[in-house]
C-alpha cells in the first residue's frame, strides 16, 4: 500500500493548495507538522494560480491500494 503525507494549506484565495510527500515517517506529530507548514508559509517560495499560500488548513496521511489487472 502506497502512503503519502499531504500538507495543505489555504491560498490567499482561498483555494486549497496541498503538497505531497511520498514515504513519510509514520510517528510525525502535530507540533512537528505544525513547525515546518510555518516554515513553508514563512518561506513564500511556492505561488499558485490563486496566490501564495497564507494559512494552514491540514496535514493528513493518504494511504492508497492499487490492484493492477493484467491485459494479456
Amino acid at each position: 500500500m502506497d502512503k503519502t503525507l499531504e500538507l495543505v494549506f489555504l491560498t490567499e484565495g482561498g483555494k486549497t493548495a496541498r503538497i505531497t510527500i511520498n514515504d513519510p515517517k509514520e510517528d510525525l506529530e502535530k507540533p512537528e507538522l505544525e513547525s515546518v507548514m510555518n516554515q513553508i508559509l514563512q518561506s513564500n517560495v511556492f505561488m499558485t494560480e490563486s496566490g501564495p499560500l497564507a494559512q494552514i488548513k491540514e496535514a493528513r496521511y493518504v494511504e492508497r491500494s492499487v490492484q493492477v489487472i493484467e491485459m494479456e
